[in-house]
């Protein structure tokens, strides 16, 4: 690989990010384009290390699971992310060679979450693993954030809701009392008017 540090900005990697398992998670497939390494590689450096991996660090989808998620992504297979110049990635040709002329994968994908990605760092001992790993760190904190903001907002608008939920019944109560009070004087005998004998 090249010495030249690689630049990875959150949101080219942020798309790679999927919620399985209530967990936030990036594939091995992501992972290795990123690492520019074929998935083949990436997971047989796993296995050789596998007692790094446990199953809260890394599992491999069920066929529910990698269907959902190609129903949710819309392709059976990442591509890669656009060549700007704010990022430098490349895809290895063999990696992408092997992949295409197997039309997909035979294998039901790995899923890594936070932690099994930052333990990849130290399986596959390069600097462009670290480097990738930064980034990718940096994007799960960067999605935390958001969410945690989210979370927030969410909070907010619920006591907002609340709070005017509670004044508006009180409009609803006064308006409840006027109706009742003029059907109470509705049911009432009219007076006439006028003299009467």
């Amino acid at each position: 690989m090249s010495s030249a540090t690689i630049i990875l900005p959150p949101d080219a990697i942020a798309p790679m990010v999927h919620w399985i398992r209530h967990e936030k998670v990036m594939l091995d497939s992501d992972l290795a384009m990123l690492y520019g390494v074929e998935t083949g590689v990436l997971n047989r450096a796993t296995k050789r290390n596998i007692e790094r991996f446990p199953a809260d660090f890394m599992f491999r989808l069920t066929d529910e699971e990698a269907a959902a998620l190609r129903c949710q992504i819309g392709i059976s297979k990442p591509s890669p992310p656009e060549d700007n110049s704010s990022q430098t990635l490349t895809r290895s040709k063999a990696s992408s060679q092997s992949k295409d002329s197997r039309g997909g994968r035979r294998y039901l994908p790995y899923a890594f979450t936070e932690q099994g990605v930052a333990m990849l760092s130290s399986v596959l001992r390069s600097r462009r693993a670290v480097e990738v790993n930064i980034a990718i760190m940096r994007t799960f904190v960067q999605l935390r954030r958001l969410m945690d903001s989210n979370r927030d907002l969410a909070r907010k608008i619920e006591a907002m809701e609340l709070k005017y939920d509670e004044q508006f019944a009180l409009v609803f109560d006064a308006i409840k009392q006027l109706i009742s009070e003029d059907t109470a004087r509705k049911a009432q005998p009219k007076r006439r008017i006028g003299f009467h004998p």
